[in-house]
């Protein structure tokens, strides 16, 4: 069995600041991390961490430095992606070991049993995401490599509409061109991601596309045209997912809560 740890929109900023003048990420994600480290011996062997984006608030050196370092007690091997949030200069170089020298930060790697592929969606300066000509063609011959292998294809913007109105004004912009490229993949695939901070579930290309929760913040489900703008303090976890002749995955809560109680 292959297990990934999917952590996303962990927002940290640098030291003393505040997300939106409210929010400690740096706090939350270590009680997140806390929680985990807890539940180690009942999730069993982990093989890596994917990070889905917005690693940084700020996009600053230091940020990188703060998150790696909570990071640590995990010792698991981090794989992380670009969200709107995140710089490339800085990101590229806390993970010099992950990227190329140049380029989109684009990946693959083989973790177990599963094929894992990180795409950079990142347009510097805005919210919106687009995958680059060079990113598209970099996962349609990864995947014609690949063949019928099971894989975990991650990226930070959805790929589908999440119906928060004020989110998908800044999602994928080209969402279709994703969806053309995976629809032809005849393997296993499943696709995670992040920038909405909630989990729902979607088709894309005849696949399973499941967005993350983030350790941070919410936003509220809300189709209404005049739903407010913002976010709820409301921390929310993560998730796991395993491949064992498929693919499965678990949301992992912020806190336990009390009990197990007998029957």
């Amino acid at each position: 069995m292959t297990t990934i740890l999917q952590i996303t929109d962990t927002h940290v900023v640098r030291e003393g600041a505040l997300v939106s003048n409210r929010l400690d990420t740096h706090a939350a994600l270590g009680r997140l991390l806390d929680r985990i480290m807890s539940i180690r011996s009942q999730i069993g062997k982990v093989n890596a961490v994917l990070i889905t984006g917005d690693l940084s608030d700020d996009g600053s050196a230091e940020s990188y430095i703060r998150l790696k370092a909570l990071l640590a007690p995990l010792d698991l091997p981090l794989l992380v992606i670009p969200g709107n949030h995140d710089a490339r200069v800085p990101m590229r170089a806390a993970f010099a070991d992950q990227f190329a020298p140049d380029g989109p930060l684009d990946w693959v790697r083989q973790m177990g049993d599963l094929t894992v592929i990180g795409l950079d969606t990142l347009v510097e300066g805005h919210g919106y995401g687009t995958l680059s000509a060079h990113s598209l063609t970099f996962l349609q011959t990864t995947l014609a490599q690949i063949g019928v292998a099971p894989v975990l294809l991650a990226l930070h913007h959805p790929p589908f509409a999440s119906g928060i109105k004020f989110m998908d004004d800044i999602g994928l912009s080209n969402r279709v061109a994703l969806c053309d490229v995976v629809s032809g993949h005849k393997g296993p695939l499943r696709i995670v991601c992040g920038h909405i901070h909630s989990m729902i579930v979607a088709d894309v290309g005849g696949h399973i596309a499941i967005s993350a929760p983030s350790p941070c913040n919410t936003f509220a489900y809300d189709l209404r045209a005049d739903a407010i703008v913002g976010f709820s303090t409301l921390e929310d976890g993560c998730l796991l997912h395993t491949w064992a002749s498929g693919f499965k995955t678990i949301r992992i809560g912020p806190v336990a809560g009390p009990g197990p109680f007998p029957f």
